[in-house]
């Protein structure tokens, strides 16, 4: 048995696809059964409860072969560090108390920053909590900038006309697809490459501006002249809280968009082991990104 954390999102529906296509039993993890539905269908087991109850996580780790682990943002908690920690901490606990002995971890680039970076910092913590753990291997994967965080530009193009986030418009980032993510996190599961306490840095085969991206995502749906603008810390914190985020998470977002724009993660995701994942900007922009733009019209 396999058992992944995240519920439906991204890269846990994607993981659990290509471990059922090769016949791996699974369990999905998570907190609302609605949005299992589609795994369960698909043949995966599910598992709801608090992610913060150490007991409940404990029970839906025993006799994993191996557990996919990911702290959910939170971005609408009044205190949003506070809520990954115990998440996290229960997380820990449960790993320990069920007697697991590989996890694959989701983390991100700049988790080797112990503050500055919102909540990557978060992950940093995880990072060490898991680190701890005794006779357990774990392999912390730590990708670029998701690519589908892009798709927030489907909400602006129509209404605002043009992309805007508080990241610097030239701040080269590493990014990453969540489709290429799944596929490692799968094949680690399966087939692990590591033992011990390792690092697996992930990224596309090259660096993107946001200013680039913009450009890229316009030129594939028919705006080419698509401009980027760069928020100041105060209205694009506004413009989070009408998002649905907290006064918390919107200060984290704001600090992790400053770190992206200070360099403060540059370099680092290529000192330690590092994989490039071969989905690119351009290939997203035109199988995902447009037609996501094209069905929201």
């Amino acid at each position: 048995m396999y058992v992944l954390l995240g519920s439906n999102g991204n890269i846990t529906s994607k993981t659990a696809s290509l471990l059922l296509a090769q016949g791996a039993p699974v369990r999905v993890v998570g907190r609302n059964a609605n949005s299992l539905r589609a795994l369960r269908a698909a043949g995966a087991e599910i598992a709801t409860g608090d992610l913060a109850d150490s007991d409940f996580l404990a029970k839906a780790f025993t006799g994993a072969l191996a557990v996919y682990t990911m702290i959910p943002p939170g971005h609408s908690e009044l205190d949003m560090a506070a809520t990954q920690n115990r998440r996290g901490e229960a997380i820990a606990r449960a790993i320990g108390a069920s007697g697991v002995k590989r996890v694959v971890n989701l983390s991100s680039i700049g988790a080797h920053l112990p503050s500055g970076t919102g909540p990557i910092a978060g992950l940093y913590r995880q990072e060490q909590r898991l680190n701890a753990l005794d006779g357990v291997d774990v392999l912390h994967v730590r990708p670029g900038y998701f690519f589908e965080n892009h798709l927030a530009a489907l909400q602006m193009i129509p209404t605002i006309g043009v992309y805007t986030d508080m990241t610097a418009p030239d701040a080269p980032l590493p990014m990453a697809a969540t489709s290429d993510i799944a596929k490692v996190v799968a094949r680690e599961l399966l087939t692990p490459s590591f033992s011990g306490k390792r690092v697996l840095h992930l990224h596309a085969p090259r660096l993107y501006t946001m200013r680039e991206s913009t450009q890229l995502l316009g030129a594939a749906i028919g705006k080419p002249d698509l401009a980027y603008v760069q928020a100041d810390l105060v209205q694009g914190k506004a413009a989070l809280l009408q998002f649905g985020l907290s006064a918390s998470g919107a200060d984290q977002i704001a600090e992790m968009s400053a770190a992206f724009s200070a360099g403060l993660l540059n370099g680092e995701y290529e000192k330690g082991p590092t994989e490039l994942a071969p989905t690119t900007l351009e290939s997203f922009a035109a199988t995902v990104f447009k037609p996501a733009y094209e069905a929201s019209l």
